[in-house]
């Protein structure tokens, strides 16, 4: 296994070109949720790019899920302080896991590298779904908020705070809404397709592969307009827009100077023609924010979606 894996770094260095892999890192990059999600999905195809720019001579990832990403968080703090050459994928998702569960780390403890995108959420249901509209899926949810549940991922993430103000629109409660978190996004997949769940919540990109096949049937998005024909929540009289955003952090204890080539490994990655198909064929809009800026907008982000998540009752529940 060692020789076949160090043949394999050769090739790429060969790739690559000989006189430029030399100065090119082997990124280790941690992706703190199970495979098949939306950072399953930034990170695979960030590291596609960085390669195809030339500035990684290969990507090792390591998917550590559970708890909205901060079991991944915690491993990261611990395990890479100082490394130069680590990664995580992180976002929104983390920013709500983070407050809602009280977590002993969070996101000051690593180094803000990127804002790379934007996504707006899609709710689903089964195609054998009886809901055929959003009208139906509300009407439901409003008889009877707990029979109607809504799967997506973690717990206080962008998912739940969707289903919440969907909820707060309607005159419902939003800690009556029955939410089922999963790990990753072939976990919810499955569940949503299995009708375990009444209805699926995500980023668009993570369900169009569903909807294409004609497993999942889209209702809504929460967009300011209709995104490959889909219709938004405010045209169905739900008063209800929110985006996603997803980034990437560099190790604690890194210097000034290693942020910065970090983040100009990103940058020429995030140009590359690799990084822009991804971006078209996944529906992400790029919302590229780098370094100090980055950080204080990471700052903004976790005070207001603190303030959400008080305001939709949630805090210290499943």
């Amino acid at each position: 296994m060692r020789k076949w894996f160090t043949g394999l770094l050769a090739a790429l260095a060969l790739a690559s070109g000989s006189s430029t892999a030399q100065a090119q890192p082997t990124i280790k990059m941690m992706i703190p949720a199970n495979p098949g999600g939306g950072w399953d999905q930034t990170g695979r195809n960030l590291a596609q790019a960085l390669i195809s720019a030339k500035q990684a001579v290969a990507v090792q990832f390591e998917n550590r899920g559970g708890a909205g990403g901060t079991i991944g968080l915690a491993q990261f703090v611990n395990a890479a302080k100082g490394d130069a050459t680590a990664m995580m994928i992180g976002g929104m998702v983390m920013v709500g896991a983070i407050y809602l569960e009280n977590s002993p780390v969070n996101l000051s403890m690593v180094t803000p590298l990127a804002r790379l995108t934007g996504e707006y959420e899609i709710i689903v249901v089964p195609s054998n779904s009886p809901h055929k509209t959003m009208a139906d899926l509300v009407k439901a949810f409003k008889a009877n908020p707990g029979s109607v549940s809504w799967g997506g991922g973690s717990a206080g993430g962008t998912d739940h705070i969707l289903a919440g103000l969907i909820a707060k629109a309607n005159g419902v409660e939003g800690n009556k809404v029955n939410y089922v978190p999963f790990k990753g996004g072939g976990e919810a997949i499955a569940a949503i397709v299995g009708g375990h769940v009444t209805a699926g919540v995500s980023g668009i990109g993570e369900f169009a592969e569903q909807i294409k096949g004609g497993r999942m049937r889209a209702l809504a998005v929460s967009s300011p307009t209709k995104i490959d024909g889909f219709p938004t929540l405010k045209e169905q009289g739900i008063d209800v827009e929110l985006a996603n955003w997803r980034g990437v952090f560099g190790a604690p204890g890194i210097s000034a100077a290693e942020r910065d080539g970090l983040i100009k490994n990103l940058r020429a990655a995030t140009e590359s023609a690799s990084w822009k198909e991804t971006l078209k064929k996944l529906g992400w809009s790029p919302i590229y924010l780098a370094g100090d800026p980055y950080k204080k907008f990471i700052d903004e982000d976790t005070k207001r979606v603190a303030g959400i998540i008080d305001s939709l009752g949630i805090k210290n529940t499943k």
